[in-house]
């Protein structure tokens, strides 16, 4: 294995990437350069193969309600070594429908329940006349975030001791109207539902490419130390 070829999956990217979230990898890729470092991205869509193991990174984008339940089929084959990667402190990053999926459920709009991968301790609703769209500003430990948001699905966590807010509200609904925070944090493992993309707020996209790099080198035997956790988590 190359110390400088960094491995990334990309998962069901050509049904989860409604907003050009893969948007969010071409910037990783061009950070990651800058450090001196090449990249590969393996997408990993329907029957492939998969084991976290052989990655520095997992990258999960967002999709419809069509095409959440033709990944949901698919997915459960990965549960193991997708669990197994973000307890270990590894980074992962979804958006939008990738984070839904990571939950126990996704209730569609009309009734139909897509069971998720039960994960993470939190489910989504479909709430038909609450549209979230907008620009979205919130805060998180690396820093303000400024971005868009469209989504219908309504995000509630289950276990508010596991699982943090990745950010506070400053404008916008996020994870839904009544929490006012966006997204979660567990351990090196983040969900969002911003998109436009958000890793073009250089200040978080810097810290991804630090877990990133370290988790390379914990790979590659060049370093010996886990990936650091955040010490709020």
């Amino acid at each position: 294995m190359s110390d400088k070829l960094i491995k990334i999956a990309c998962l069901y990217e050509n049904l989860m990437n409604t907003y050009g979230d893969s948007g969010d990898v071409k910037i990783l890729k061009f950070l990651l350069k800058r450090e001196d470092y090449d990249t590969k991205v393996d997408n990993i869509s329907l029957g492939d193969k998969f084991n976290a193991d052989n990655y520095a990174f997992v990258f999960f984008g967002g999709g419809q309600d069509f095409e959440q339940t033709v990944v949901a089929k698919d997915l459960p084959r990965h549960k193991e070594t997708i669990e197994k990667y973000i307890n270990a402190g590894n980074p992962m990053f979804c958006i939008c429908g990738g984070y839904q999926l990571m939950g126990s459920y996704y209730k569609t709009n009309s009734g139909i329940t897509i069971k998720g991968l039960d994960i993470l301790p939190l489910h989504t609703i479909f709430k038909s006349d609450k549209r979230m769209i907008g620009d979205t500003h919130y805060m998180t430990e690396w820093g303000e975030v400024k971005t868009f948001e469209d989504h219908s699905g309504q995000t509630y966590f289950d276990d508010t001791n596991k699982l943090h807010p990745f950010g506070n509200m400053i404008e916008g609904y996020g994870n839904n109207p009544q929490d006012h925070v966006e997204g979660l944090r567990y351990r090196n493992f983040i969900d969002s539902y911003s998109h436009d993309p958000l890793l073009k707020n250089v200040n978080v996209a810097n810290e991804i490419v630090q877990m990133i790099i370290t988790r390379h080198q914990v790979r590659t035997g060049k370093e010996t130390t886990p990936v650091k956790v955040g010490e709020k988590y």
